[in-house]
């Protein structure tokens, strides 16, 4: 039992972006337009891979993958973000506060490792095309998914459940969401075993998706380069612009949350930082695949197309009765 002056914590308050009512007005129906499309968008996703069997691929399964972990992961927290931006006080219990920092990791961390197997992916698709078929077939790229997804909630089941233990002085959280950092700073002890375990579990999910995503990506532009035309070498690396491209804004920004120097750091910059990669991040990465994908562009199209025929068609079909 931890001994010292504190009182048993049931809900905190999450103070979120100190700013006047008159530009929290803007910024509520702001971010919940990008939450809605980011819900939408990563949805449509999901639909077009599940629905058109040209999409039935690894590298779309485990998009389709991706897309599903992100409209929960911005669920997690961006509902809770809007609610603080019309209330004076951000109440959250202390079991939510905690479930919430438990998914938030989770699928954080899912995220990264698919992102890490589809980087294996294009490594395969690039520089083992005569073997793909063999080396990712469907079945595997299930069991890779999965894997990603069992991993990714057991990784950080361990600091949840010692940072939960500890004992808090307080209860306002100067953050958006309930994050290691601010939570240990709550904290009415300075525990080493959580404090290392929660950076180490975190750093290390970072460095496997940054070192193996690495690997990847150079052994792809080894074998990028020894293709003899320059419209081959470019259409080599444009299938990996938008998985390259994602990959930087997440680690990024994990890199700018939890992997820094100690010591102190503008609160409102990571807060900015914070919107970006559970609010903006999964509305914009929907967007990178699926503008510069032009399977996905078709599929969109034979859909719109498949809708328009079965609305005006049926209409026409009526018409044409009723006149006969």
């Amino acid at each position: 039992m931890w001994e010292g002056n504190h009182t048993e914590v049931k809900f905190f308050i999450l103070r979120g972006i100190s700013i006047g009512g008159g530009a929290q007005a803007v910024l509520f129906p702001l971010f919940l337009l990008v939450y809605t499309l980011a819900l939408v968008e990563n949805l449509t996703i999901i639909l077009l891979v599940r629905s058109n069997t040209s999409l039935h691929t690894p590298m779309y399964i485990l998009l389709g993958n991706l897309s599903f972990a992100e409209i929960w992961y911005t669920t997690a927290t961006v509902p809770k973000m809007l609610s603080g931006f019309l209330s004076e006080k951000n109440y959250i219990s202390f079991i939510g506060c905690f479930l919430q920092y438990f998914f938030f990791f989770s699928l954080g961390s899912t995220e990264g490792f698919i992102l890490t197997i589809m980087g294996y992916d294009r490594y395969l698709a690039i520089c083992h095309p005569l073997r793909y078929n063999l080396l990712m077939s469907g079945r595997i790229c299930y069991r890779l998914a999965t894997i990603c997804w069992v991993t990714g909630f057991l990784w950080t089941f361990v600091p949840v459940i010692l940072v939960s233990r500890l004992p808090f002085c307080g209860n306002e959280i100067d953050h958006l969401l309930c994050d290691t950092g601010p939570l240990l700073e709550l904290s009415c002890v300075r525990d080493f075993l959580t404090e290392v375990t929660s950076s180490v579990v975190t750093s290390v999910l970072i460095l496997i998706s940054l070192s193996f995503t690495c690997i990847s990506y150079l052994f792809i532009i080894k074998a990028t380069i020894r293709i003899p035309s320059l419209s081959g070498r470019l259409r080599a690396f444009s299938t990996c612009a938008s998985h390259l491209t994602v990959v930087l804004m997440f680690i990024g920004g994990a890199m700018y949350m939890y992997v820094r120097p100690t010591g102190e750091h503008p609160l409102y910059t990571d807060k900015a930082v914070a919107l970006i990669y559970t609010a903006v991040t999964p509305f914009l990465n929907p967007v990178i695949y699926s503008l510069r994908n032009k399977q996905f562009i078709e599929a969109v199209k034979k859909i719109m197309q498949h809708l328009l025929y079965r609305l005006y068609g049926a209409r026409y079909s009526s018409r044409t009765s009723l006149a006969i």
